[in-house]
């Protein structure tokens, strides 16, 4: 893994970065790969994703990973930033045939040190449930059952030069009753032990329970709640079966979605460009926003459920306001589409103000100058206390990040001035970095709306989102955002802000970023959802779509180039960063102060590159 382009500067991989914090450095031991560590070749592959569990065992090293690449899924105890990765010793390793994993989610709630609730999504549509700790295969969803020819074979150890024996599955059944296009997200819903929810790239999202069976019949939707641009429907049987529901939103490929810190509301992103976001229980849209143009390919939440980011195709990350129901920022930093986004709910900062200020009880002003032992815990809490102060004694910088084909990682502070402006805001682009990251509070918000990060909701993920605070349930109606929702929008929009130039910029990434795995057809969920089309560049300068200088323009912290090929994954953990990219190399980031002896490089096949 050579530096290219001669070691020109624009071209060197960085092991290394600072913010405001202190140093952040690549910790090339610790590392995780195929075993025989060589670069995978990535044409015409599904992307490269990871997923942690902490199976909280008394050995202080609880930590496990598991990603894809290519058609090989790996399960790995993860060591982290205390000692090197043992690559020669998977927990579990298989190989599969006639279809790739294209993402998975661990159940959190049920993971013990003897066994994990695992899912996998599947290139041809399948959902499989499997025990990595017990090497177990419990159940496969969107296959018909009479069906399910999974076979295994043990390779040899010489064959393989693991030590360990690895399983090989074959899906090899063509039955998929349910969704025969590739699985685009899976994740479990939050709280449940046996709800799952998956995403399709046909745009339908489907509600399974792992008790349940799938039925040896297609399924027959009778129709529950429809709206612009979405529809859901249960499933019509005589006995419960799977899916139970099946969601129909927008057009094109549902490329992710997000649960709020809280569960009760979810955030979706579809390749029609557009970001909708549903009360989960109610099935109620409560709101939208539209690309700059092109498709939105990921989304993540705040930590406190107030904000939501997204990234796609027009190169942007777009912060829009829960609250309300609008695009406060973008930010723009990438040179190609932006494939990750995601909050560091460790580093999101909490800043108190004179203490003579403070307007809240003797009890909530002891609550706001004690962090308490966990910072994530206290972060949230600390959160949650000032969104529910009229007063705003706190301000806050919520950091976030995100990763993309440029083979880039960006590092954003979102700060009270672009959250609170003290007045309306004029052409000038704000720039929000290290320089202004301890901005005092900049005005009050004074809105009384809940936010899906003020109630009790069970764990979640720590690479997502934060453990949540215990505050009171607050009434929550779902209210669809003003104006009307397009249904069907043409895959780029025509801008009346330098069109010739966003055109070409848009061929170059068709040309030289292909993405494949994202299909625009849509099958049978056409005749489901309203068809009403509206012009795209009519959506340009209105509350969904606002124009570039009518938001402020975020520029990264740091924008660094980390990899060769394009990044899949970035992960906020404890004490390290994970990323990932295409070539199959999982890479942590040691937090300031948190690097100990595994910090000099030595390992041959690590990336090379430059300290900045």
């Amino acid at each position: 893994m050579a530096t290219e382009g001669g070691g020109k500067e624009m071209n060197e991989i960085k092991t290394q970065f600072t913010t405001r914090e202190g140093l952040y450095k690549l910790l090339p031991h610790s590392e995780y790969s195929r075993p025989n560590r060589v670069p995978f070749n990535s044409q015409g592959s599904n992307p490269v994703r990871v997923s942690f569990v902490n199976l909280n065992d008394q050995s202080g090293n609880g930590d496990r990973l598991c990603f894809n690449v290519g058609r090989e899924l790996y399960f790995y105890i993860y060591k982290g930033v205390r000692k090197a990765a043992d690559l020669s010793k998977p927990i579990d390793k298989r190989i599969y045939k006639g279809t790739q994993p294209t993402c998975h989610d661990f159940n959190h709630l049920t993971a013990t040190a003897e066994s994990v609730s695992l899912l996998v999504g599947f290139s041809a549509g399948q959902v499989q449930l499997i025990d990595p700790i017990k090497k177990e295969t419990s159940k496969l969803f969107n296959e018909e059952n009479s069906c399910q020819h999974l076979w295994k074979v043990d390779w040899n150890e010489e064959r393989q030069n693991e030590g360990s024996k690895t399983s090989e599955e074959a899906l090899v059944t063509v039955q998929r009753l349910i969704d025969k296009s590739r699985v685009t997200c899976v994740k479990w819903v939050p709280g449940s032990e046996s709800l799952f929810l998956v995403a399709h790239s046909s745009g339908n999202m489907y509600l399974y329970n792992v008790e349940h069976t799938c039925g040896t019949t297609a399924p027959h939707y009778q129709l529950l709640k429809q709206g612009e641009s979405f529809a859901v429907h249960t499933c019509k049987s005589k006995s419960t079966r799977n899916p139970l529901l099946k969601w129909t939103v927008g057009e094109g490929a549902l490329n992710e979605f997000a649960f709020s810190p809280d569960g009760k509301f979810l955030a979706c992103v579809s390749q029609d460009g557009f970001l909708r976001v549903f009360s989960f229980d109610s099935v109620e849209l409560h709101g939208t926003m539209k690309s700059y143009f092109g498709g939105l390919l990921c989304v993540c939440w705040s930590p406190d459920g107030k904000y939501i980011v997204t990234g796609g195709e027009d190169d942007l990350v777009t912060v829009w306001s829960f609250v309300d129901c609008r695009v406060i920022a973008r930010g723009h930093g990438h040179k190609s589409w932006v494939s990750v986004v995601a909050f560091d709910p460790y580093t999101t900062s909490v800043e108190e103000s004179d203490p003579m200020e403070f307007s809240g009880s003797d009890e909530d002003f002891q609550d706001l100058l004690h962090f308490g032992r966990d910072r994530a815990n206290s972060t949230q809490s600390r959160l949650s206390k000032r969104n529910s102060t009229d007063s705003r004694p706190v301000s806050v910088t919520y950091r976030f990040g995100s990763v993309g084909q440029d083979t880039q990682l960006c590092l954003w502070d979102l700060t009270e001035d672009i959250l609170f402006p003290h007045q309306p805001l004029s052409r000038a682009r704000t720039h929000t970095n290290v320089m202004n990251a301890t901005s005092p509070p900049a005005g009050s918000n004074g809105n009384s709306v809940a936010t899906p990060g003020n109630s009790v909701p069970p764990p979640l993920p720590r690479s997502n989102s934060l453990p949540h605070s215990a505050v009171s349930n607050a009434g929550s109606k779902s209210s669809v955002m003003d104006g009307a929702i397009a249904s069907g929008v043409s895959k780029f929009a025509t801008l009346s802000l330098h069109d010739r130039k966003e055109r070409h910029h848009e061929k170059d990434h068709k040309r030289n970023h292909s993405m494949g795995h994202i299909s625009s057809k849509s099958s049978d969920k056409l005749n489901l959802v309203t068809k009403t089309k509206t012009d795209p560049a009519k959506t340009l300068g209105t509350p969904l779509c606002p124009r570039m200088e009518d938001v402020p323009l975020l520029e990264p912290l740091i924008c660094k180039k980390i990899a060769h090929e394009r990044l899949t994954v970035l992960i906020f953990l404890e004490d390290c960063i994970v990323t990932a990219c295409q070539e199959g190399f999982i890479c942590t980031w040691g937090r300031p102060g948190k690097v100990g002896s595994l910090s000099s490089p030595s390992q041959a096949s690590s990336p090379g590159g430059t300290v900045v």
